[in-house]
C-alpha cells in the first residue's frame, strides 16, 4: 500500500454520538456527498457490516468498491480494505475515534488508495486529501448541526 493521507478534525459531540454516526456506515449518504449509494452483503454476530458495495464519487474519481470493514478495534477504530472495485486496486483507510474528555472527539481519519491507471503520486495523494477534508468536514457538519 501506497502511503496513507491523513488529517483530524475536533468535533462538538460526544464519542458516543460521533461513533453512532460513523458505526452507521448504511446511513453514509444521507451525509457524505461522495458516498451516493451503500449496499449490504455481509454482517458480523453484533449485526454490523462486514462486507459491502460502495459507489463512490469523489471529485474526478467515480468507483464502485466492495470494502471489507474491520470491527477488531472498535469503538476506537474503524478500518477498511478494498476487495474489488472498477478503477481502484487498493484501499485502505481507517477514522480513529479519541474522546478528549470535554464533550468533544478528535476524530482522524487516514486513507491510501492505488488506481489501475497510472496516476502521479501527487495528484493521487490531492484526490485522498479532498476525500478526506470532505468526509470529516461532512461528519462534523452532521453532529454538529
Amino acid at each position: 500500500m501506497a502511503d496513507m493521507s491523513s488529517s483530524s478534525t475536533t468535533i462538538e459531540a460526544s464519542v458516543e454520538d460521533v461513533r453512532s454516526v460513523l458505526f452507521d456506515i448504511e446511513a453514509y449518504p444521507t451525509w457524505s456527498t461522495a458516498i451516493k449509494a451503500v449496499e449490504v452483503h455481509e454482517k458480523d454476530g453484533e449485526g454490523r457490516p462486514t462486507k459491502l458495495t460502495i459507489k463512490v464519487e469523489a471529485g474526478v474519481l467515480k468507483d464502485r468498491a466492495t470494502l471489507l470493514y474491520d470491527w477488531s478495534k472498535s469503538p476506537n477504530e474503524l478500518s477498511f480494505s478494498l476487495e474489488e472495485a472498477d478503477l481502484m486496486t487498493e484501499m485502505d483507510g481507517h477514522y480513529s475515534i479519541h474522546d478528549n474528555g470535554d464533550g468533544t472527539t478528535k476524530v482522524t481519519y487516514s486513507l491510501g488508495t492505488a488506481l489501475s491507471m497510472p496516476v502521479p503520486d501527487m495528484m493521487r495523494r490531492k484526490v485522498e486529501m479532498t476525500t478526506i477534508e470532505q468526509s470529516i468536514s461532512q461528519l462534523k457538519a452532521k453532529l454538529e448541526g
